[in-house]
């Protein structure tokens, strides 16, 4: 019989502790290049850009809009409505201004994603490459948005304990989980996609097996496929397992699995329907809101018109083939993921957070931050560095913090949004 495991909170902890240093270091270099330029570095992480597009709808509520000489108008009916609420709750408690409110949310909400990314990680491949895993979402070149009053934080917190609640059979936790991503951005569909393709493949599993001569039901124990708790190389999942739909997750009533794939979508579906409502434009009404920002789905065309147009001049050119590179890296982690038999909630999770963000017609400097809540991709990578000895793990990951630190200051005081 297998020891107990210790808590999830403190089976975390090492994870927490590094992502608070390497987020305190890229804090801390923001501020010295802030101050060296003349700008306050606590001005840009919570009233600049869509902070004070947040906090605006946290103070005044929905109804503001910007009309651009172009024709473009610009309505904070793009934003969802979770943070703003989170801010105004928080400062009608505390004397906190809303912009404090934001940037404490952010820290807050960083933190639970932070833990969100370790349970499954953890869950799926052990607790090394868990601690893995949190090292290398906090160590991306655009993680200083982390730290932001943005909702990407808020976001990744609870589509990450989503994912963990499906992977581990809390149906109902899921699908409310869901909900609040749905209502935080709209890549909240995602989430809702993970839970409903799982949920189908559940029942499909249930049906197959009830039906077939013989069939008996088994639960299925973690099985850590790329880093064991000690570094060494664990066992693959054994083929035949049913790894790409709930792999460790005890049996759930049916009802719960209803449940929660009823209620994954009403945060998405309820803002969209108000939104329609207000705009007087039905279904289409936040299609309308987001294409005057001129922000639209068109499969990735306008990105690759972006991309191609770098290599009209040689120093661009450069930026273009880095541009390919980093797409094509995703894709190939992402393709990992599914030849290592990552869970489909984690590749649906990730094929749809993809998507949107690799597909969306307008605000191309936009994109990395975009994607940082695909956490799963960096899983491959995590169990690569899992499995180099602690101190070269440490040293690599010393060496990316400190670059990612440099790169959000630089990035931060230049002249356009994140």
């Amino acid at each position: 019989m297998a020891p107990p495991r210790a808590p999830l909170l403190r089976r975390a902890a090492p994870a927490l502790l590094g992502y608070a240093a390497v987020r305190a270091l890229g804090l801390v270099v923001l501020a010295v290049w802030s101050a060296a330029r003349g700008k306050s570095a606590y001005t840009v992480l919570t009233a600049r850009w869509d902070s004070l597009w947040y906090t605006r709808v946290a103070e005044l509520g929905y109804g503001y809009e910007v009309r651009l000489p172009n024709g473009d108008v610009h309505s904070n009916l793009a934003f969802f409505p979770l943070l703003p609420w989170l801010e105004r709750s928080l400062h009608a408690v505390t004397p906190l201004s809303y912009a404090d409110a934001g940037f404490m949310v952010s820290l807050l909400a960083s933190l639970a994603a932070a833990c969100g990314i370790f349970a499954v990680a953890d869950q799926v491949y052990g607790p090394r490459v868990g601690i893995c895993a949190v090292l290398l979402w906090a160590v991306l070149p655009v993680g200083i948005v982390q730290s932001m009053a943005y909702s990407e934080s808020l976001f990744t917190a609870l589509a990450a304990w989503s994912l963990y609640a499906l992977l581990t059979g809390r149906w109902v936790w899921a699908g409310t989980l869901a909900a609040l991503a749905g209502l935080t951005r709209p890549v909240g569909a995602a989430v809702v996609a993970a839970v409903w393709v799982t949920g189908v493949l559940s029942f499909v599993r249930d049906r197959s097996t009830t039906s077939a001569p013989g069939a008996h039901h088994t639960e299925h124990s973690p099985a850590h496929t790329l880093g064991a708790p000690d570094g060494t190389h664990a066992p693959a999942l054994t083929p035949g397992a049913h790894a790409s739909i709930a792999p460790f997750a005890p049996s759930a009533p049916a009802w719960h699995r209803a449940l929660g794939m009823a209620i994954a979508p009403l945060g998405a579906a309820g803002y969209v329907f108000w939104v329609g409502r207000r705009t007087r434009k039905g279904l289409f009404g936040y299609l309308d809101v987001q294409a005057g920002w001129r922000n639209g789905f068109d499969g990735g065309y306008a990105f690759a018109r972006f991309v191609a147009d770098k290599f009209t001049s040689f120093p661009s050119a450069l930026a273009g083939v880095g541009l390919i590179i980093g797409v094509a890296l995703l894709l190939w982690l992402y393709v990992t993921g599914i030849r290592r038999r990552q869970p489909v909630a984690l590749l649906v999770y990730t094929g749809v957070v993809l998507a949107l963000a690799l597909c969306a017609s307008s605000y191309f400097g936009s994109k990395p931050r975009l994607l940082m809540p695909a956490f799963p991709v960096l899983l491959p990578l995590a169990g690569a560095l899992a499995r180099l000895r602690t101190s070269r793990s440490v040293l690599v990951t010393a060496v990316l913090a400190g670059a990612a630190a440099i790169y959000g200051a630089f990035w931060l005081n230049g002249s356009g949004p994140p």
